[in-house]
């Protein structure tokens, strides 16, 4: 079993899914398996489903080794699909821990974290065809700018964008240390970790097109749950966070929550938590991972 850090906000998910011990459950992001074990615990019978389109992922479902888990190796975007292949078109709960592992972070490898040198990769599975090293090397100096200053929310990302197209003319931009040696003189003093996780975060996004995943699977999430089944997401950044708000509050990703003739709101979910939930001092002393993770819970109508 790969070594893979515990769960955040663990007993908040179990609880915000309100767990029937013959239910349909579906655990979105399965990573280290923490949270499906928590489920497995409280299931009599029921079954549980475990998306995630790491390889890892699938050796720790196997570890598990429990009847009533099925693991899809595949993308949380193609969730109906799968369910509808299964036989398991309705689901009493869905829970997403969103955002990337401790572990793909911590293994120098995958590119993923600005602590190791390695190839630039960030692809959560694998199989994929593209990886950060072409999105620094073959993306337009305008395409550059739109990501780091979307996804990465950093201040000076058109800066950003020039220097890597500059940098890249010389020589082709091949690891981590390259991406970061061109950028190094813009990142504001004594915040360059800071800065080079977010310009990371963006690469990561536009990697594994996660924002667009995650659109896709909420879009799907109303017609998966049984009318009272609950949704529980944890999001790591504002832009999830704000994709998965305004979808429970208004059944769509913008403007306003539309209305029938007799002006009640027409939307699929409604909202169990007011604010989201935060873990305590206590746990991101424990887990730093914890520090940024809000939690939200919904119910279907």
């Amino acid at each position: 079993m790969t070594n893979y850090h515990e769960p955040v906000l663990l007993q908040a998910c179990i609880d915000g899914l309100n767990l029937q011990p013959g239910g349909t459950y579906v655990d979105i992001t399965f990573g280290g398996g923490g949270h499906s074990r928590a489920i497995l615990d409280q299931l009599e019978g029921g079954r549980l489903f475990g998306f995630d389109q790491d390889a890892d992922a699938r050796a720790n479902a196997q570890a598990i080794g429990d009847s009533r888990l099925t693991f899809v190796a595949s993308n949380f975007r193609n969730i109906k699909r799968y369910l509808r292949l299964y036989k398991a078109e309705q689901a009493d709960g869905i829970l997403a821990d969103l955002g990337i592992s401790s572990h793909q972070i911590d293994t120098p490898e995958r590119g993923f974290s600005t602590r190791f040198d390695a190839d630039l990769d960030m692809r959560m599975n694998q199989q994929a065809e593209r990886t950060a090293r072409q999105v620094v090397n073959e993306y337009a100096e305008a395409d550059l700018h739109r990501i780091l200053g979307m996804y990465g929310e950093i201040t000076n990302a058109r800066t950003a964008a020039g220097a890597i197209v500059s940098a890249r003319s010389n020589r082709p931009l091949k690891t981590v240390n390259d991406l970061k040696a061109a950028l190094q003189r813009y990142a504001p003093r004594g915040k360059e970790n800071k800065y080079f996780a977010q310009v990371f975060q963006a690469l990561r996004i536009e990697v594994n097109e996660e924002l667009q995943a995650l659109e896709e699977f909420l879009e799907q999430v109303p017609d998966i749950l049984k009318p009272g089944g609950r949704l529980v997401v944890m999001s790591y950044h504002s832009l999830e966070d704000r994709l998965v708000k305004n979808f429970i509050n208004k059944g769509k990703f913008q403007g306003e929550v539309e209305k029938d003739l007799f002006g009640n709101e027409i939307k699929p979910l409604r909202s169990i938590t007011r604010k989201p939930i935060e873990a305590t001092p206590d746990e991101i002393a424990r887990n730093p991972r914890a520090r940024s993770a809000k939690l939200r819970i919904a119910e279907k109508l």
